[in-house]
């Protein structure tokens, strides 16, 4: 049954039945029993009686309904006619209804029975339901109607749930009666004890902040005194949690003359959401901060950078060398690099070179660049052998309390244009790329791992012998590297760039060129073309 249906239906996929042949009774007169039920209002139904081969009733049959008859399966009027009641409710027999049914065929007295309790099955979830059923004999048969006692029941019910999930109860007062009336709902957002009544609307100031008094009671005051809608929000305090942040939604009746005589309206608690919108409000302040803080952190790592750096491309002559320097930071967002070179001639007029790559990225990682560059320059101008310095920058970086764990890659070389000899040591950094006679090899590595990474590290040099026209490259990865490939891939790609430009007057320049795409770059670069002046050709006699 519907609010207003019918004891008779288990679900909606009962189709309707045809009418009973052969055992069922017939009705004198079908029509004028359909006709007198069409002008009748709720549900009713006409049953005939469907006899077994012993002339006992075995079941009823539909035989005429009212147009507003609808069951708990949904059919209305017509629909209902020609269903067999056992075959479509088939929890009706046995019952106090169907004892009923068959009492008031048998005697004519009318069954008006205790309320009907019937369970329906509603998307696979059992729901108990309510009725009140009477039994009149007419024509033969039955005219049978009801009515649906738990209707209003479920909707309160309804109204109970989606009050408690919202955080909301409804209120009215009667301004001329004085009465007053609050849901359970309202008297949980208020924390109040039930005991002590609802309040009058002009007693809701009083339960304010001070800081709210003031707007909440010029609300409370044009609802008493103009009417009209109101929608404000107030913060209150409860003897348990505290302050709890209230909306009142009301509106107030007027008689004839425009004077309130009623308000209703609803309480919703807005805590929850009101906690949640601060917390956001504050992470998005944190989150302002840490920007700024980060944005500052970068600008300052950029312009120590630049100090440290201050020329993106430059060529030097030292030591019987030119050195062509390309430094590319890559600077993205708030990355700012660790990438390094250093080019000097040392005291004794031997060439330094070297090319550093500081492991991360902002103030630390330019901070221990700076670190590293200045103490492997101070070490070496005093003469101290290349493995030697990069022993104790090793040490430093491993006992260096003012920063967090920090490793780097180096690669340092000397050159003593007296004897040609060039001497070089690496640690965990690209080997050295030579290009001789147009062809390009990388130099065997010696064994050195990356600074800042174990406290017995050995460091191991190399030494070569310039010939006049041979080229050198020292680089950081970043230009080795591409997203997808493995690390020999882009050597191998280097190594094929380098000897197409070697006869060419810009080396470096042909490099950057061929391998440097700014849409895929993801690390700073930076790289030393080193040459050595090729013999003078002998003029021909």
């Amino acid at each position: 049954m519907g609010g207003g249906g019918s004891v008779f239906s288990v679900s909606r996929s009962v189709p309707p039945r045809q009418p009973v042949a052969g055992g069922a009774g017939a009705p004198r007169d079908a029509g004028a029993v359909q006709e007198v039920l069409d002008g009748l209002p709720g549900s009713a139904i006409h049953l005939v009686p469907v006899f077994g081969a012993d002339g006992a009733v075995s079941d009823f049959r539909v035989a005429a309904a009212s147009p507003d008859a609808l069951d708990i399966g949904g059919r209305r009027g017509r629909e209902l006619v020609g269903l067999s009641v056992l075959e479509t409710y088939p929890t009706v027999a046995g019952t106090e209804l169907w004892h009923g049914y068959l009492r008031t065929l048998r005697t004519g007295v009318r069954y008006e029975g205790e309320p009907f309790e019937y369970e329906e099955v509603v998307a696979g979830i059992p729901r108990l339901s309510r009725f009140a059923v009477r039994a009149t004999a007419c024509q033969a048969g039955l005219i049978v109607s009801w009515v649906r006692l738990d209707s209003g029941e479920r909707e309160q019910r309804r109204l109970m749930v989606m009050q408690r999930l919202g955080r909301m109860g409804w209120a009215n007062w009667d301004l001329v009666r004085g009465e007053i009336a609050w849901s359970d709902e309202v008297y949980t957002v208020f924390g109040r004890d039930r005991s002590l009544g609802p309040l009058g609307l002009e007693e809701l100031p009083g339960h304010a902040v001070r800081e709210d008094l003031p707007a909440l009671g010029e609300v409370v005051r044009r609802l008493l005194r103009e009417g009209g809608s109101a929608d404000h929000s107030f913060r209150i305090t409860t003897p348990g949690d505290g302050v709890r942040y209230v909306r009142i939604v009301a509106e107030a009746e007027a008689d004839a003359r425009g004077a309130p005589v009623e308000v209703h309206g609803f309480f919703q608690d807005l805590t929850e959401t009101k906690r949640a919108e601060q917390q956001l409000l504050e992470h998005q302040r944190a989150a302002l901060a840490q920007r700024g803080v980060l944005a500052a952190e970068r600008d300052l790592a950029a312009r120590l950078q630049h100090a440290l750096l201050p020329l993106p491309q430059q060529s030097l002559t030292m030591g019987g060398l030119t050195v062509d320097v390309a430094y590319q930071p890559l600077q993205e967002g708030l990355n700012v690099g660790g990438d390094w070179y250093s080019a000097i001639e040392l005291p004794d007029g031997s060439a330094l070179l070297v090319v550093g790559d500081v492991a991360g990225h902002g103030l630390d990682a330019v901070a221990t660049m700076a670190q590293l560059r200045f103490t492997a320059k101070g070490m070496a101008i005093t003469g101290m052998p290349l493995a030697a310095i990069l022993a104790r920058l090793n040490t430093l970086l491993l006992h260096n309390p003012e920063r967090n764990f920090s490793t780097a890659t180096m690669v340092m070389a000397r050159y003593d244009p007296a004897t040609s000899v060039l001497t070089w040591v690496r640690a965990g950094h690209p080997p050295l790329l030579l290009l001789r006679r147009g062809e390009a090899e990388y130099l065997p590595a010696p064994a050195g791992l990356l600074l800042g990474a174990a406290p017995d590290a050995g460091y191991e040099a190399s030494s070569l012998r310039l010939l006049p026209g041979d080229h050198l490259l020292l680089y950081t990865d970043g230009l080795i590297e591409e997203p997808g490939q493995l690390l020999d891939e882009g050597l191998a790609r280097l190594a094929r760039t380098a000897a197409a430009c070697a006869e060419d007057a810009g080396v470096l320049d042909g490099v950057l060129d061929a391998l440097v795409r700014p849409d895929s770059r993801r690390d700073d670069i930076c790289v030393l073309h080193v040459s050595l002046a090729p013999e003078p050709r002998r003029a021909t006699p």
